[in-house]
């Protein structure tokens, strides 16, 4: 029989009626012949109470304790769900990422995924069981100890394993159809899109659209996987993630969508000597302090003072390592401050075709320019353009751009639907 992994976010496990109604649903895929893997993420909101808990209990926890925290969340779901499939009277057993085979690094918080060694899931396969995995964790390969791979990551525990046991698809299931030409919550007419080329969601993924993590998609890619983005809440046939050549040839039009993320910061390091090499020094220090950089722009050196400025998104989170890094080097390099900005977000318009239709580019900013949103930072690839604008202008820029390519539904009866309120 074919196997196939499913993985279930945290709005579809969130109470015990989720639990059973995912069982069910499990329950219908090994009816029809295949051999079934589950990965779960925590119910609803759980690991954010249990982070909140921690940092009631200190400002700053420990890095390896935290993951012994937060993985808790997935192993009450793993649990949970595998006594529902019991009942309805299949046998299902549950597993810890570590009891899985997940092996990853040992970066607590960000872990990534180094191999698997799915043993024991396949013995479970064998015996006719269907397997439970906790998501979004593993065990190190150096410390032994557990690890979590980040908000999100029970997408990449789901694509990863597939590829491990050879699935004939993974299968991602949230509280919306699939993936749709915006956030249906900011813009209520998105469309779904029948196929996204993997291409085009790796840009989506990395530029906050959250139906699916960046480190899944590029898994996928690597390993020739078929996502499947389905809901939960309905039958309805979902989004495929393939190969970009499938993608040209079914899905025709010029912008797939546009993209938004508000959890991004903006760091200026104002008056840097223009010498060869300061560059270089500050990025190789915020490298070592595990930054992970975004947008960076570098303006043209001022001929008065030899001076230039440099300017870089990166994560809100990262914001204080960054700037407590770069303050430890400003006698080195010599440049004037450091200008700090968490009010700012990005908003990018996606599309494999718009690298063969010129005139793209002019109309996306004209688009937000009748908008009256200011633009404070660009930049591009083949399939994408971002702009760095000001936070709370973000929803506007979002709409104005998604009306501008004629991305919206206008069927009475279309128009996307959230049926849980989170989107994972």
């Amino acid at each position: 029989m074919s196997i196939v992994v499913q993985k279930y976010g945290g709005s579809s496990v969130a109470d015990a009626a989720g639990i059973k109604r995912v069982a069910q649903r499990i329950v219908a895929t090994r009816k029809k012949g295949h051999d079934v893997v589950v990965v779960v993420s925590a119910m609803g909101d759980t690991t954010d109470e249990l982070r909140d808990l921690a940092q009631q209990v200190t400002p700053i926890p420990p890095p390896r304790e935290l993951d012994m925290l937060l993985t808790a969340g997935e192993r009450i779901s793993m649990a949970l769900v595998a006594m529902a499939i019991n009942q309805l009277g299949y046998q299902a057993r549950s597993f810890t990422g570590s009891q899985a085979g997940v092996i990853t690094d040992s970066a607590h918080g960000r872990a990534k995924i180094i191999d698997i060694t799915p043993g024991r899931i396949e013995q479970a396969i064998q015996a006719g069981d269907i397997a439970i995995v906790a998501g979004f964790q593993g065990v190190s390969q150096d410390t032994k100890d557990v690890t979590t791979l980040g908000r999100g990551a029970s997408d990449t525990t789901a694509v990863a394993l597939a590829a491990a046991l050879g699935a004939e698809v993974c299968e991602i299931y949230s509280d919306v159809d699939g993936v749709f030409t915006a956030d249906p919550r900011i813009v209520p007419k998105a469309r779904k899109l029948d196929r996204v080329s993997t291409e085009e969601m790796l840009e989506m993924a990395a530029n906050g659209a959250k139906i699916l993590h960046l480190r899944c998609v590029e898994y996928g890619r690597r390993h020739n996987m078929p996502i499947h983005v389905r809901s939960t809440f309905s039958q309805k046939e979902g989004t495929w993630i393939v190969p970009e050549q499938q993608g040209a040839a079914m899905e025709d039009a010029i912008i797939s969508g546009v993209a938004h993320d508000k959890s991004q910061a903006k760091i200026t390091v104002v008056g840097v000597p223009d010498k060869v090499g300061e560059a270089a020094r500050i990025f190789e220090t915020l490298a070592t302090s595990a930054v992970n950089l975004d947008m960076v722009v570098q303006n043209v050196s001022a001929a008065a003072t030899g001076r230039t400025d440099i300017s870089f998104t990166l994560p809100r989170e990262d914001g204080q390592t960054a700037v407590t890094a770069l303050a430890a080097l400003q006698e080195q390099v010599g440049f004037d401050k450091l200008l700090y900005d968490d009010q700012i977000g990005k908003v990018s318009l996606i599309g494999a075709g718009m690298k063969s239709h010129p005139g793209i580019t002019a109309k996306f900013f004209a688009s937000l320019a009748a908008a009256g949103v200011n633009l404070e930072m660009i930049s591009t690839s083949e399939i994408r353009i971002s702009v760095v604008i000001d936070e709370t202008q973000i929803e506007d820029a979002v709409r104005a751009a998604h009306t501008a390519f004629d991305l919206d539904d206008n069927d009475p009866d279309g128009g996307a639907v959230v049926y849980a309120g989170t989107g994972r």
